[in-house]
């Protein structure tokens, strides 16, 4: 059960103050009656709401893709521009599920799903996170096999990182801890640069190519099951 204000202020229909207005208005039905309370509790699930005479969906949690352009924070606020300027949903409470390093770009999973996030940022849980990554200098056999032993790097140990598809100063990096700068870090130790990164896959969700940097969209079913399968 919920009060009827926050359902609607929670769905976008405005702030709590703004929500008791249309309330005292009539401008708001549980059930087909306008006969309606701030203050009333009502079951999202089955109760029909309707604002403005348009039904409001209960949508628990949210799941939503962004493409992360570079140049914005993963932040809710701050004093730039953060990740959350590109989404247009009303929903309340959505943040970004980890971090990507200002200029880093690619997949960011927006959602409003706290456990679920802790889940997959929890490092016991060893949740895969692949990059694109372009660098400086030519990469070794050597320099591959250190990454992928874990590394030691100004006193802070980086778990292993598995390094593919080695061409033209490019590859693809999987990691598994997800920690500040932490690609940036690897390479350092290896005597390299990163002069771009992509991050295109978290656990299964993949990065969908249709995006364009700045676009998001809503996460199919399997999607979401596939993120929640294991935790």
């Amino acid at each position: 059960m919920m009060r009827l204000d926050k359902f609607l202020a929670d769905h976008g229909c405005g702030t709590r103050s703004e929500v008791k207005k249309s309330i005292r208005r009539h401008e708001v039905s549980v059930n087909g009656s306008t006969d309606v309370r701030a203050e009333q509790h009502i079951d999202p699930e089955n109760d029909v709401i309707t604002f403005l005479g348009e039904e409001i969906v209960y949508q628990k949690y949210v799941y939503l893709m962004l493409h992360k352009p570079a140049g914005c924070i993963s932040a809710t606020s701050g004093n730039t521009e953060t990740v959350m300027d590109y989404i247009a949903e009303p929903y309340k409470d959505l943040f970004p599920c980890g971090r990507l390093d200002k200029d880093t770009e690619g997949l960011l999973l927006i959602t409003n799903d706290g456990p679920l996030a802790h889940e997959l940022l929890s490092p016991k849980k060893g949740i895969e996170k692949e990059y694109f990554v372009r660098y400086a200098n030519d990469l070794s056999p050597a320099d591959i096999e250190k990454a992928g032993q874990g590394i030691v790097y100004q006193k802070e140990a980086y778990k292993p990182a598995r390094i593919t598809e080695v061409k033209d100063h490019t590859c693809h990096i999987i990691i598994t801890e997800g920690r500040f700068h932490e690609i940036k870090q690897i390479f350092a130790a290896l005597g390299n640069e990163v002069l771009y990164l992509k991050r295109l896959r978290m656990k299964n969700l993949k990065l969908d190519e249709n995006l364009a940097p700045g676009e998001y969209r809503y996460l199919s079913e399997e999607e979401i099951n596939d993120l929640r399968e294991g935790c």
